[in-house]
């Protein structure tokens, strides 16, 4: 006799460029896992599985595996336009073949609902298998391809292939703030998601054995590599910056973060100040934890004009440019900085707003999925279900 209760299966694809995809995700599964105790959940990502397992609370079976890679980057401030267009190409080269592929893949596992943050592949993937799915992000690959591509002359295709991926998904949760996104059909706004740490300052002040009035400024430029010459900065008068210890940098002002072992999260809640460039992860996190951000603009990335617009009105921020940045320019910024007025911290209520929305797929769990589709069914918008109201 078949089990009446079935266990509710999650598919979540997490894009590992940078680190901004997780922090939007994670909460949202923590919510979701809350509210169904017997979840089971399968992630792919090729983000590290103790990364992984820092943000996302419940268990999951890991599928260390990539399905997008974004844009490829120069470092963490410069897309690599040349790199990017030639990987487009040759994923699109055999796109049908893929998505071919990927239904098998999703067929096989058979997941109630698949949740998408934020590559195309999956959601195509999934429509061909006859799987509910949504995404989820403030941004979209396609928007970006738009923004970067829209002018050559083998793009066109490419884009229509991506928007109807994107469009074949049941919702697309879209986070705030976000880009518009008007190319985008079954969005669904949610408000921001931001994991609220703990303030561990009097504990990590004590354990770096700074003085009473030394201030504490997080150096976080995501997860694509960018490291600053910090080795040569001028001194900054009762400041300690905390930088990754990748840098492997000895310097009488500065210590590795990692060595603390407290979550990024609690790390934004104790410091006085982080320094970062425009990402969606960084940005909310910091509004919400109550932590001023002097940050860099990002050369020629669309996303950063509002989530900018957004930290302006919801938090302190003060913007210096990369030459101050390198030089090590930063103390009256500084200064100026912890002068702004403290306005009230938004709150992060895009998780549960999230979760309430997906929880009507995983609670059919046992109810037969439908049909999956032949292999060479076209990948437009054929399996797609309505959004859930």
């Amino acid at each position: 006799m078949p089990d009446p209760s079935p266990r509710p299966h999650l598919f979540v694809d997490i894009s590992a460029h940078g680190l901004g995809h997780l922090a939007q995700v994670a909460p949202v599964l923590n919510a979701l896992a809350c509210r169904l105790e017997n979840l089971r959940m399968t992630l792919r990502s090729a983000l590290p599985t103790a990364m992984l397992q820092a943000r996302i609370e419940a268990e999951f079976t890991h599928l260390a595996a990539s399905s997008d890679f974004g844009y490829v980057m120069h470092d963490a401030m410069r897309v690599d336009l040349e790199a990017s267009a030639r990987a487009y190409c040759a994923q699109h080269a055999d796109w049908d073949l893929r998505v071919a592929h990927e239904a098998r893949l999703l067929a096989g596992l058979a997941p109630d609902l698949l949740l998408s943050d934020v590559a195309y592949l999956p959601l195509a993937g999934a429509a061909r298998a006859g799987i509910p799915a949504a995404a989820m992000c403030s941004l979209n690959w396609a928007g970006l391809f738009a923004h970067f591509f829209a002018a050559e002359h083998w793009a066109e295709e490419i884009h229509r292939q991506m928007l109807s991926a994107y469009n074949s998904a049941a919702c697309f949760l879209r986070l705030t703030p976000a880009m518009a996104m008007p190319e985008l059909s079954g969005k669904r706004d949610i408000g921001p998601v931001a994991a609220l740490g703990e303030d561990c300052r009097q504990a990590i002040r004590a354990r770096l054995r700074c003085a009473d009035d030394e201030r504490l400024v997080l150096i976080a430029f995501g997860g694509v590599s960018k490291q600053l010459p910090l080795a040569a900065w001028p001194r900054v008068a009762r400041v300690r910056w905390l930088v990754p210890q990748a840098w492997q940098l000895a310097h009488p002002c500065a210590s590795d973060f990692e060595p603390l072992g407290r979550s990024f999260s609690d790390l934004m809640r104790s410091v006085d100040a982080v320094i970062a460039k425009p990402g969606y992860g960084t940005f909310a996190e910091a509004a919400c934890n109550g932590t001023p951000v002097l940050y860099v603009r990002r050369h020629d990335w669309p996303e950063q004009h509002c989530l900018i617009d957004w930290l302006e009105r919801h938090g302190q921020c003060r913007e210096i440019s990369e030459a101050e940045l390198l030089a090590g320019q930063l103390e009256a910024a500084l200064e100026a900085l912890w002068q702004q007025p403290v306005p009230p911290k938004p709150l992060p209520v895009g998780a549960a707003e999230a979760a309430a929305i997906l929880l009507p797929w995983l609670r059919r769990a046992g109810r037969p999925l439908a049909a999956a589709c032949p292999a060479s069914a076209p990948d437009d918008h054929e399996g797609a279900l309505p959004a859930v109201r």
